[in-house]
């Protein structure tokens, strides 16, 4: 089975289609799938559902799709860094779906696994936890979560084999296990292809039985919150 492809489009080919649910990888702008979400914003597909942390920053990352009014409803632990996120929330354009986060990574894990849903004592006796099922175990009340399970799951890794093994760089991992896991098909961009059999197994993040389609390519790595300090003197 093919698995590697030339470019970002190439690898999207026959999997888009409107009104569909992306699982996008990444923290903030660590991680993040750049180049497969700029395919996104060439194939025009829209009325997209996005389960991601956040939603980049203006002009970057899924911030691009939030620009072109592509994306219906995010579904999201974290707003503040995107000014186009939280104008198009709070003039009704866009639906969002507010997740605690380590709710949002659990529901990605548990779609991936099969899950259909779990109970968390996070949310309970908020806003998050209305309209949603209540049980109580040994005293302590928790809320119904539904795992996802996504038509399409777009991350970003360090490396990979042909066969679509995965290893992540440090803090990118964030969420593109589970956003990798929760996909149908599952296509994620690397900035290296190593040869098969040469990943130590034991160093493997993620195996390639979740992966269907890999490309390589050179990333920008746009930092969003740079703080540097003046060099003392010597």
């Amino acid at each position: 089975m093919k698995k590697v492809y030339g470019t970002a489009a190439e690898a999207l080919d026959g999997v888009l289609h409107d009104g569909m649910l992306i699982a996008a990888g990444g923290f903030g702008l660590c991680g993040i799938p750049e180049l497969l979400i700029d395919a996104l914003v060439e194939s025009g597909v829209k009325d997209l559902t996005v389960a991601s942390n956040n939603a980049g920053v203006d002009g970057f990352g899924l911030g691009k799709l939030l620009e072109t009014k592509q994306i219906r409803k995010m579904m999201s632990s974290y707003v503040g860094e995107n000014a186009e996120f939280m104008r198009q929330y709070l003039s009704g354009e866009l639906e969002l779906e507010f997740n605690p986060q380590g709710t949002l990574a659990e529901r990605m894990r548990a779609g991936g696994a099969g899950i259909a849903g779990f109970y968390t004592k996070t949310g309970y006796g908020t806003q998050i936890g209305e309209g949603k099922e209540v049980k109580v175990f040994n005293g302590e009340h928790y809320i119904l979560e539904e795992g996802i399970f996504a038509d399409l799951s777009i991350v970003k890794a360090w490396k990979a084999d042909d066969t679509g093994n995965l290893v992540f760089r440090k803090t990118a991992r964030n969420f593109n296990p589970p956003a990798a896991m929760c996909g149908k098909v599952c296509v994620v961009e690397v900035e290296e292809i190593v040869p098969r059999g040469s990943l130590d197994p034991d160093h493997i993040h993620l195996p390639g039985i979740y992966v269907h389609r890999i490309i390589q390519g050179e990333h920008e790595k746009r930092i969003e919150q740079r703080t540097t300090r003046k060099r003392e003197e010597a």
